[in-house]
């Protein structure tokens, strides 16, 4: 595992259910820490520079002369490139190099989709202000400005006007804090606004084949912002839709070359049709590998394990049995206050026998950003479980109506 962390720690936790060794190379400083969770789970810590590719495959190498390795996998998505080189290195079963650089280049994953004769928004890329007016006019007004290469819908807005795009650009150039100790590009995409309700279809590729597990409704926060508030699996769908997405989905993970391991394939259902937002070959964050397991059984952490070692899926604990018809998760935020007191409701919430569990992910009087921009500012969670897909639906409401932030 290279430098593991949100959902990737399932990873850790399944391979040592099932008695596996696991190695875990983080570079324990800065930005870069693992979970102390992780840290005692590992039957092996080598402490190197992640953000390295000489210096961590040397460390690697040297792991894996001592004991050999049998699988390397990306502990997020800036770490994909990396498990990539490693995998090809000790001739494991990985991710092929001209895939790392579609799914990590969000330009070029387009480009990529767009020959395969899938729609995808219009869209280029810029470095400079002086690119704006030509990149806006081609690509019209409502539009997205986002980095190539981010994730978690880090400084992804979308702009009405030409300064509205100028700003975005601006604090995308301007961004000074760190994802894992590595600074944003210059390059930015400016893409067509795609209006509609976003999905995310999640799944494994491996033996030729490529398998949906779950179609997931997406639900956002306002905009110009895209943030993330709530998922429900599965999505609330009429059947011929769903499986119209999970055919996108598939047919995206194949143009972008992903053969071996998991994906997150993002969508939105435009005007009827389904349209590319993204594709990583990640795990999907903000807990939906748990809700798929809920919902449908399968322990998709465990499926992409048995699938790059060559396990069989039985021995790797991958089926159980779904404990609900539905799941989703409810995240909360400050409402653009620097910090909150208190979550009013939450401990009568709590107690509810559909509810799961709830994870207070900042704690009252912490600062908290403001801008309500992406995952950062989320303060806490609901996981939870319903009867049917509308019913999760109904719950994802509820919720938000029954706890209260007080921010004074």
């Amino acid at each position: 595992m290279v430098q593991p962390a949100f959902s990737a720690i399932a990873y850790v936790t399944h391979a040592r259910s099932l008695g596996w060794d696991v190695v875990v190379a983080s570079h324990e400083a800065e930005g870069r820490k693992v979970a102390e969770s992780v840290r005692s789970a590992a039957t092996e810590m080598i402490t190197t520079d992640t953000n390295s590719g000489d210096v961590l495959e040397s460390a690697v190498v040297r792991s894996h002369q001592r004991n050999a390795i049998h699988a390397v996998v990306a502990g997020g998505e800036y770490y994909v490139p990396a498990a990539a080189r490693l995998s090809a290195r000790l001739g494991l079963s990985g991710l092929a190099g001209t895939a790392v650089d579609k799914v990590r280049h969000k330009a070029r994953m387009r480009e990529a989709v767009a020959a395969a004769g899938l729609d995808v928004p219009r869209f280029t890329v810029v470095r400079e202000p002086a690119e704006l007016d030509a990149a806006c006019a081609y690509v019209g007004f409502p539009a997205v400005v986002k980095p190539v290469d981010s994730g978690g819908s880090v400084h992804v807005s979308r702009v009405d006007s030409l300064e509205e795009a100028r700003r975005a650009l601006s604090a995308i150039h301007a961004e000074q804090g760190l994802e894992f100790d590595r600074p944003l590009t210059a390059d930015a995409m400016v893409e067509q606004y795609m209006a509609g309700t976003e999905y995310s279809a999640d799944g494994y590729a491996g033996n030729g084949e490529v398998t949906v597990v779950a179609v997931t409704r997406k639900l956002l926060g306002p905009e110009p912002r895209f943030l993330e508030l709530g998922h429900l699996t599965p999505a609330p769908l009429d059947e011929v839709v769903r499986h119209e997405l999970a055919s996108y989905a598939v047919d995206v993970v194949k143009a972008v070359g992903i053969t071996t391991g998991p994906f997150h394939c993002e969508m939105r259902l435009s005007e009827g049709r389904p349209v590319l937002i993204e594709v990583a070959a990640r795990l999907p964050g903000g807990k939906i590998t748990e809700l798929m397991e809920m919902a449908t059984g399968t322990r998709l952490p465990g499926m992409v394990l048995a699938g790059i070692t060559g396990a069989d899926p039985e021995s790797a604990a991958v089926y159980g049995e779904p404990v609900a018809k539905a799941a989703g998760i409810r995240f909360f935020t400050a409402g653009g206050a620097g910090s909150y007191a208190r979550l009013e409701g939450w401990d009568e919430l709590m107690a509810e026998p559909w509810v799961v569990g709830g994870h207070v992910l900042i704690e009252p009087d912490a600062p908290i950003k403001t801008d309500e921009a992406d995952y950062s500012c989320r303060i806490a969670a609901v996981v939870f479980t319903a009867e049917s897909p509308e019913e999760a639906h109904d719950r994802w409401s509820e919720i938000g109506d029954r706890v209260r932030v007080v921010t004074t």
